[in-house]
């Protein structure tokens, strides 16, 4: 009875575990809009896996290098800017010797 109960523990833990991450709550979502498809897909697998993967929350990780790479190609673009202007003033400079 003791292992029993230990399980059921263990299950709770992981139910609480996958509410407060919001995983039951994303799969509810998801077979709500299946039950709701008036024509059924031919697999229920697969549109679990393209409404799972396009509404799933964007990884922070993935933003944070995004907004990097917007402020790398700025500073590039500003880098490519003064490169151009101090060729020109090298060039007027040899110009003028």
């Amino acid at each position: 009875m003791a292992h029993y109960k230990a399980t059921d523990s263990k299950r709770e833990q992981f139910r609480q575990y996958l509410e407060k991450s919001g995983v039951l709550d994303m799969l509810t979502k998801v077979l709500v809009a299946l039950y709701e498809e008036p024509e059924k897909p031919d697999s229920a697998l697969d549109f679990l896996k393209h409404h799972l993967g396009a509404s799933a929350p964007e990884n922070p990780e993935i933003e944070a290098l995004r907004l990097e790479v917007a402020e790398m190609k700025e500073k590039y673009e500003a880098v490519l800017e003064e490169n151009k202007k101090l060729k020109t003033k090298f060039a007027e400079g040899r110009n003028l010797n």
